[in-house]
């Protein structure tokens, strides 16, 4: 500040003395009079406590008003300071003691309730209304509105009505309106939604989040989705001991009769699953690219409706689509660190399993995405296989990498029994006559028949000629299995009270060594499908075990396929290119 004050004393005396040598100047030389330069003193640092200096250290402190506690020494000058601080309208100043409000002090006035509403009502309609604090009776000042309201309503004053068209033409254009004919202009009833730039900025955050772009064909994110693709995936969207989450890809939640994904619609109830005859689908209608990283594992229909669709992956993830209408992707399930192996729903749809070589089996609400449960055993086994017991929804059944079928209470949170007769890790878990039964099968090449809720096997069958069968399906009428075996053929066994091998019917000419492809029978369970490590899905049909149709779907191992339930023709496929396909 001295500095400062030094500096403009001398600014001020050459000012004097230019002044001085500029009236010399004037008085000699007229003509050419130089112009008068004024300079001013700067302050670039203003005053903002009034004392400065070592001798005013002390008066530099203040103290709040309200202050119970001071912890200084302070001088009399300092405590006998005035008060500094806004102040309302009766000169008092503002302070929590005092304030009613979060921004300060809010003072009542005695207004008219009915003469408000009128204004308010009267600004909402034409713009425009009497400023209430020159007459109580609304007579005062006409205060003209601006800004949204005045501009968005204006009574309609600057609309026309549309033609109300010819009542000769339903549809199309010059349609009949009638007296809903809207107005010239207005955007009433057109479709809202983000822009391009927001959609582009949200399909790049659904693609960090989940691994892929949803973009559509032909953009710049999808080339760049192609350049990527097969490479393999950034580390997993999920850390262990992280919570898990999940993604919803709709546009909203729920449509406009607050109905989820989850309501069936009409045309599927109308209809029984295996009512009608089922034929062998001719085209693909959909086709799901990059639906998860790294391959796809499984695909199951919903039970019972069959319009949602679910499949897991070699990402992690587990993600369901929307398999009747819109077809797209509903919503991503995202809680294991490494691949999931299996996925099953609940007999009744509403929550779902999920296996994964995490050693986490996890039980998922299909509706909200909420992971309601997790389980793992001692030593974290690998889970293989995951099936709910159909009688009862909170027990189900899991077959592990240590030779164990281990079943969980959901309620209780534990393991209630354990089945330990296998030699190899477990493949799959079937229920049978009636869900008292269930057959599991195994690498030891073998396959055992259980008693549900006892751990002794009641059959084996076994043979020095037999194949592991890692996939199996049962037939729509209860009464046969089918098994894919690793000699390259199916292989049928009865599922009723005897447990054997049908040795005049087998499925062969495709090729599924070292692949476990799951087989599906059709609705009516007249047609048998599976795919193959070539890529392609092959189709006999069940009485004459010959070949109806085989077609090339896949670039990679078709892994799985599945019959819708209830149409008739419709067949989903998926494989490891990540890719999973709608036929129809």
């Amino acid at each position: 500040m001295d500095a400062l004050n030094q500096y403009a004393s001398e600014s001020s005396d050459s000012e004097s003395d230019s002044g001085c040598q500029t009236q010399s100047q004037t008085k000699s030389q007229k003509k050419y009079a130089q112009p008068v330069v004024r300079q001013y003193t700067v302050d670039t640092a203003p005053d903002i406590g009034g004392y400065t200096g070592p001798e005013h250290t002390a008066l530099s402190f203040y103290v709040r008003p309200g202050q119970r506690e001071i912890r200084h020494n302070l001088a009399y000058e300092v405590l006998a300071q005035p008060l500094v601080g806004p102040a309302d309208n009766e000169g008092a100043f503002v302070s929590k003691i005092n304030s009613n409000a979060t921004s300060g002090r809010a003072e009542l006035q005695a207004v008219d309730e009915m003469l408000f509403r009128q204004q308010e009502r009267m600004f909402r309609q034409q713009g425009t209304a009497y400023d209430p604090s020159i007459d109580a009776q609304g007579s005062g000042k006409l205060v003209v509105g601006a800004g949204p309201i005045r501009g968005a309503v204006g009574n309609n004053r600057g609309l026309r009505r549309k033609s109300k068209g010819d009542s000769s033409v339903i549809n199309g254009e010059g349609a009949y309106q009638g007296p809903w004919a809207g107005y010239e202009g207005e955007t009433r009833g057109q479709a809202t939604g983000p822009t391009a730039e927001q959609l582009a900025e949200y399909e790049q955050r659904v693609a960090q989040f989940t691994g892929e772009t949803g973009a559509p064909e032909g953009s710049a994110a999808a080339a760049k989705s192609e350049k990527t693709k097969g490479s393999k995936p950034k580390g997993g969207a999920y850390l262990d001991g992280q919570e898990e989450r999940t993604l919803l890809h709709a546009q909203s939640e729920r449509d406009y009769q607050g109905r989820t994904y989850m309501h069936v619609p009409t045309e599927l109830r109308q209809v029984e699953p295996g009512e009608q005859s089922c034929f062998v689908p001719k085209r693909m209608i959909k086709e799901w690219k990059s639906a998860h990283a790294g391959g796809v594992s499984a695909i199951r229909f919903i039970p019972g409706s069959g319009h949602l669709l679910l499949s897991s992956g070699m990402d992690g993830l587990v993600k369901i689509f929307d398999a009747h209408s819109s077809l797209a992707l509903q919503r991503t399930y995202v809680g294991h660190s490494k691949a999931v192996r299996d996925i099953s729903f609940a007999p009744d749809g509403n929550t779902f399993l999920s296996s994964s070589y995490d050693s986490y089996t996890k039980l998922w609400d299909t509706e909200t995405g909420q992971c309601r449960q997790r389980f793992a055993v001692k030593g974290k086994k690998v889970p293989y296989v995951a099936r709910f017991y159909p009688e009862d929804p909170n027990i189900f059944l899991v077959g592990q990498s240590d030779k164990k079928i281990v079943q969980w209470d959901i309620r209780a949170n534990e393991v209630v029994q354990e089945y330990d007769q296998h030699l190899g890790a477990i493949n799959s878990l079937t229920f049978i006559d009636s869900n008292r039964r269930f057959i599991s099968t195994s690498d030891d090449k073998s396959m055992r028949v259980w008693e549900f809720g006892i751990p002794v096997v009641i059959k084996l069958v076994a043979d020095p000629s037999m194949h592991s069968v890692p996939a199996v399906a049962l037939h729509p009428n209860q009464k046969w299995l089918v098994g894919q075996s690793m000699d390259n053929r199916v292989v049928v066994y009865s599922a009723g009270d005897r447990i054997k091998p049908h040795k005049r019917k087998e499925f062969s000419g495709h090729l599924t060594a070292g692949f476990a492809c799951q087989p599906s029978f059709s609705p009516d369970g007249k047609f048998l499908t599976s795919g193959d490590s070539e890529g392609q899905v092959w189709c006999w049909d069940w009485q004459s075990s010959r070949v109806v149709k085989k077609w090339k779907a896949h670039d990679k191992v078709t892994i799985c396929t599945a019959w819708h339930p209830r149409e008739t023709s419709r067949v989903a496929t998926c494989s490891w290119d990540g890719t999973i396909k709608y036929w129809d």
